[in-house]
């Protein structure tokens, strides 16, 4: 059951200068169409029924710049995977993302250390202008791929607009990756031009890069350039790199910036699976597929503009990136953090919304109930009064965080928790300006989507029933294609084989009467005991709330012929899981869900596993209790984390 108060519900002034009311009334006048500027529902109605028109209204409202759009819109529209989109278009990614050229701040780069930089859209191009020219004197041109083992860091933006400037494809992995995950990565996709920086700064601690490097170009063997970015020196040592070229030697300051127009679908990202069930996946992403979506989410569910400050915590091997970056398409002011958001505490990106003014402040769900847990309730110690909309993703956003934000960030926010992915660098359910917030829900399913909730066998499900979220018909930033897969069999196999023309997604979720949904996690993790599908988040949700709890990870185990519960909790510093902290953990479960959601073990680990970009890995967890082995370690944060579920004595009664 759902909670049908809403926390939130936006002020009619808020409402009307919103810019999706903005584009309804644009849409009423250009379509002959009648909704109110208010009602989302009919918008979202009209946007899939009517998907040609929809996203050529985008086109039109957002003023791509484009050399052609041509038009035909969609065609093999019936087809997914087949359908194409705008196939007569030419198109620059980066020369969207670089309309604007003027003093006005595009970039503000934030170190752990303090560090602080900043460079106007008119520098920015500029520096986009010079590396473009040393890329192609590297003989980088449309389609060869660069990638990037950088901290999230000017140089980094830098690099991808000046690639894709040129119509190359860009790549990147942050600089906590070991070389064994790196080269599952760009092993696969063979870069002509590396730029990585000599180290960074983590939690205090200076990490220097440079050895990993030297590992990481040996295992490149058609690489023609190493680009080295000074951050922990002043001047690397590039001697000891045979070929190197520092950072700010590279190019041509003189260069004049030009955009190379390229297809609509010609790939401008490949970003990865986790990797840890094998060899990570190389997903390959559209330019006009990727700059469309993004557009559509910054601006009309997140109702970004020129005078906003927009941020997101995020590491480059996230997908976050790619799309917090496409916010320099709105004229938008981007604020770049690299390091803990620990360091010192919690209050670190708090205090950097109240020193930047941010208006749009993104992080994980984790991060989120780390700081409740931390008990900072940053609206008493920063001035916030600049921040109108708060973001979250990663995992599902526990119903006691959305307390936590308006009881003690701010009471008049929109809380969007957004959810989609790497598979499609976008979102399938996110927020709108246009709707209230509800406790535990994703407002709305996003425009063009058309997402349903599927039982086993294919059939939609009302709202109120979990089941397989799937997507039905086909949208722009739907996968190019995977790297090296010429017959297109292992793309269709990942989201097209569970249901024959259905995108599925892999997420175990529910429709809402209010319009929204919620995500009860993984399908592929699901537990089902009895023969009844339970989601792992539901119990996340009240394990979470115990003051004693620091983190939990659920999974089954195969049992005397059925599925049992196993949950596995850490605990904060000198906290035991003794008789009563178990009742309390059962007690918290059984009457906030139900008796086939109590565990039947509850164990005590010091860690629990997690990929480099922060995801519990309840897969590998499953595989190390049934004594299967788990394929790719390389993809771990923290690998040896998984002796602790090994041979556990618990689970074998």
């Amino acid at each position: 059951m759902t909670d049908a108060r809403p926390l939130w519900t936006p002020s009619p002034e808020r409402v009307s200068a919103s810019r999706c009311a903005r584009f309804i009334g644009w849409l009423n006048d250009r379509e002959d169409l009648a909704p109110a500027t208010d009602d989302y529902a009919a918008l979202h109605r009209w946007s899939i029924e009517q998907p040609a028109r929809f996203w050529a209204a985008l086109w039109d409202w957002f003023e791509i710049r484009a050399d052609a759009r041509g038009e035909r819109v969609l065609v093999d529209g019936e087809r997914m995977p087949g359908a194409r989109w705008f196939p007569d278009a030419r198109l620059n990614f980066a020369e969207n993302l670089l309309r604007h050229d003027d003093a006005r701040e595009a970039l503000v780069f934030v170190g752990e250390q303090g560090h602080r930089l900043t460079l106007t859209y008119a520098q920015l191009r500029t520096e986009v202008a010079r590396v473009a020219a040393g890329l192609a004197a590297a003989g980088v041109g449309p389609g060869d791929r660069v990638a990037a083992f950088m901290p999230n860091r000017p140089e980094t933006v830098v690099t991808m607009l000046a690639a894709t400037s040129l119509g190359a494809v860009f790549s990147s992995c942050s600089p906590d990756f070991g070389t064994s995950a790196v080269l599952d990565r760009f092993g696969q996709i063979a870069p002509k031009v590396l730029v990585a920086c000599d180290g960074y700064f983590y939690n205090g601690k200076a990490i220097d890069s440079l050895p990993r490097v030297r590992e990481i170009v040996a295992g490149l063997p058609e690489l023609a350039q190493l680009v080295v970015v000074p951050y922990l020196r002043p001047q690397p040592p590039l001697a000891e790199l045979a070929g190197a070229r520092a950072w700010a030697d590279f190019g041509d300051a003189g260069a004049t910036l030009a955009f190379t127009p390229t297809a609509f679908d010609h790939p401008v990202y490949i970003l990865y699976s986790s990797g840890t069930t094998g060899v990570p996946k190389c997903i390959v992403h559209g330019a006009g597929g990727t700059l469309l979506q993004h557009l559509k989410e910054l601006v009309l569910h997140t109702d970004v503009g020129r005078d906003d400050t927009v941020f997101y915590f995020t590491t480059c091997g996230w997908m976050m990136w790619n799309w917090l970056i496409s916010t320099l398409a709105t004229g938008a002011r981007v604020v770049l953090f690299d390091g803990s958001p620990f360091a010192p505490g919690p209050e670190t990106l708090w205090q950097l919304a109240h020193d930047e003014r941010i208006s749009v402040f993104g992080a994980s769900a984790k991060y989120f109930a780390a700081v409740e847990k931390a008990e900072l309730a940053p609206r008493k110690r920063f001035d916030l009064s600049s921040l109108r909309t708060v973001l979250s993703t990663g995992s599902p956003l526990l119903p006691a965080s959305y307390d936590f934000i308006y009881r003690d960030v701010s009471p008049d926010v929109q809380l969007s928790s957004i959810s989609g992915g790497t598979d499609i660098v976008s979102c399938f359910a996110l927020g709108t300006p246009l709707k209230p917030v509800y406790r535990g829900q994703l407002q709305c399913l996003g425009l063009g989507m058309n997402v349903q909730v599927y039982d086993d066998d294919g059939h939609p499900l009302p709202p109120g029933r979990a089941g397989e979220l799937v997507c039905t018909q086909p949208f722009p930033s739907m996968p190019v294609c995977f790297w090296n897969d010429p017959d297109g069999r292992r793309y269709h196999d990942a989201y097209f084989a569970r249901f024959e023309g259905t995108w599925c997604h892999g997420d175990w979720a529910e429709l809402t009467p209010e319009g929204g949904m919620i995500i009860h996690g993984r399908s592929d993790a699901t537990l089902n005991p009895g023969g009844v599908r339970i989601g792992t988040a539901e119990i996340y949700r009240q394990v979470e709330k115990l003051p004693e709890v620091a983190e939990s990870l659920v999974v089954g185990q195969d049992w005397d012929g059925d599925q049992r519960v196993i949950l596995f909790v850490r605990l904060k510093p000198e906290r035991d899981l003794d008789d009563a902290l178990l009742q309390r953990i059962r007690t918290q479960i059984r009457q906030h869900t139900t008796p086939r959601h109590v565990p039947a073990r509850i164990i005590q680990v010091p860690d629990i596993p997690r990929t480099i970009s922060g995801k519990i890995v309840e897969l590998a967890v499953r595989n190390v209790i049934h004594g299967r082995p788990v394929k790719n370690t390389d993809a771990l944060a923290n690998p040896e984390a998984l002796e602790h579920f090994r041979d556990l004595p618990e689970l074998s009664r």
